[in-house]
């Protein structure tokens, strides 16, 4: 779930403190990130959010399980191609990378444990991953439009 600028950084971030790095996943999964409401159709999420850097290099990793109406939204400052990995995640999980409007631009099922990248098709600002399955058995695809306060027009 480390974005792909963060895996490319030097072996010595990964050493980075409790207060700053992902070596925080050590300690356990964050489990107490502010949380928002999303909507896709009438299927509710109940999302964390990961906003900081740390946040959102730590993402889902080292959680055993997370109810199917679970994700984390990941937000980025400025839309750019974002590319998520799964080391240390231990869930089988979909990415939805969604553009400012709530629109999904493209899902990718992200394998435990993988290194390989996943990125967005084009420039996003948010992530929203769910359990693996999620999106499909529901039958949202690129095009679907999430809602909640994140995407709403400022």
């Amino acid at each position: 779930m480390l974005t792909f600028v963060t895996r490319v950084l030097p072996a010595v971030a990964l050493g980075l403190t409790l207060a700053g790095g992902p070596a925080a996943a050590q300690n356990g999964p964050q489990l107490n990130l502010m949380r928002v409401e999303l909507s896709a159709g009438m299927h509710r999420i109940d999302a964390q959010v990961a906003r900081a850097p740390v946040e959102r290099q730590i993402g889902l990793m080292l959680r055993r399980d997370m109810p199917a109406h679970e994700g984390m939204l990941f937000v980025f400052e400025q839309p750019g191609v974002q590319c998520f990995w799964m080391k240390n995640t231990l869930l089988p999980l979909t990415a939805a990378f969604v553009a400012d409007d709530g629109t999904i631009v493209n899902l990718a099922d992200m394998q435990p444990q993988s290194e390989e990248s996943h990125c967005s098709a084009r420039p996003v600002r948010y992530v929203l991953e769910m359990n693996q399955g999620w999106f499909a058995q529901r039958g949202l695809k690129a095009g679907a439009k999430l809602t909640g306060a994140p995407f709403e027009r400022r």
